[in-house]
């Protein structure tokens, strides 16, 4: 989702409305341009229109058709990164680009609507980690997966199209326009962790390790093995990356651990399958456990205001609300010593 201010770099493309696709064109436009023949499903999505695409020899395929409010460079962005990965990183579980007849990653359909880009990559199966039971071990793999796509992205030159993105931690202070809309029992609180955050600039800017990252590896982004639920098979969504410090994607996804009765224990065995890959420099760990409340802080931020904006949609858009609310009480005064207690092996940083 793109900052609101005029300056974004596309439209609010979470709230931009088109004419649906019929089941019958999205087939036609898949034989047309891939040459593929088979059966339709239209898929739930809140961005763009998604289907499940099976090839008459059985193998499933998802075929995306974004929104006319979607920036043409930001997908090829995502595009060069999937590409990149499969080079780079091919046992690292991510969606594979089907090329067109044409050897293109996307075609660009003309429709009513405007142009509207459509792509087709491959099936993922497995289980969204979020259906899932949560435990130590499910924490540490995940964890350890998050530090290998990192990895895999670690030398990927492409850059996300000019603009901010609002979920980028980096641009934690330009929420500071939309307190108004926090409850007043939350407010004093997030405030202060703003504050903190601005405290912290001149710490965070001195930040040396910065890459592409994920940005948004949550438990809705995570698929399982359904046979094993500890085991990553599969990581989605890669509309949110940005260029940014790396410990902020470590943020991120740390901010999912946090909500439970047995966060300090799943948070140790993240950061420890986190570490059995990639290690971690001492002034990123000093900082995580601000970067992780300025995650928690956004989200119930961003909630709040999205949700007076589009109050049709509130439900929607406040599904996460109460899991934020709980893990920033549950890290509102962890600092780096505390973090180190969860996760020893960060003492060796």
């Amino acid at each position: 989702m793109t900052e609101p201010s005029p300056t974004a770099k596309n439209a609010d493309s979470m709230s931009a409305t088109w004419s649906a696709t019929s089941l019958s064109d999205a087939e036609a436009a898949v034989k047309q341009v891939y040459g593929a023949s088979g059966s339709i499903r239209r898929l739930s999505s809140e961005r763009d229109e998604t289907f499940l695409f099976t090839r008459s020899d059985g193998k499933d395929f998802i075929l995306k058709i974004a929104n006319p409010a979607e920036d043409p460079a930001s997908l090829e962005f995502q595009d060069g990164a999937l590409m990149h990965l499969e080079a780079a990183a091919p046992n690292v579980p991510v969606p594979r680009l089907m090329l067109t007849k044409t050897g293109a990653p996307s075609h660009t359909l003309s429709t009513s609507d405007g142009p509207r880009v459509m792509r087709l990559l491959t099936f993922l199966g497995g289980e969204l980690q979020y259906r899932t039971s949560a435990s130590e071990t499910q924490s540490r793999n995940v964890g350890r997966a998050l530090a290998q796509l990192g990895l895999g992205l670690e030398d990927y030159k492409g850059r996300p199209p000019a603009g901010k993105l609002m979920w980028d931690i980096s641009h934690t202070l330009d929420l500071v326009a939309l307190l108004d809309h926090v409850g007043i029992e939350r407010r004093a609180q997030v405030e202060a962790i703003l504050a903190e955050f601005e405290r912290s600039m001149p710490a965070i800017a001195a930040i040396k390790r910065r890459q592409i990252i994920h940005n948004d590896f949550n438990p809705h982004n995570i698929l399982l093995d359904p046979a094993e639920p500890t085991k990553v098979v599969g990581i989605i969504d890669f509309g949110d990356m940005v260029h940014a410090p790396l410990i902020n994607d470590l943020a991120v996804a740390l901010s999912y651990h946090l909500a439970t009765d047995n966060w300090a224990a799943r948070t140790g065995a993240f950061l420890e399958g986190f570490l059995s890959a990639r290690a971690l420099e001492p002034a990123e760990i000093e900082l995580l456990p601000l970067l992780a409340r300025s995650r928690l802080a956004m989200s119930i931020i961003i909630a709040e205001w999205r949700s007076a904006r589009f109050p049709e949609n509130r439900a929607y858009i406040m599904r996460n609300h109460a899991t934020a609310c709980r893990g920033l009480q549950n890290i509102v005064d962890l600092t780096p010593a505390g973090l180190k207690r969860l996760a020893p092996n960060l003492s060796e940083a």
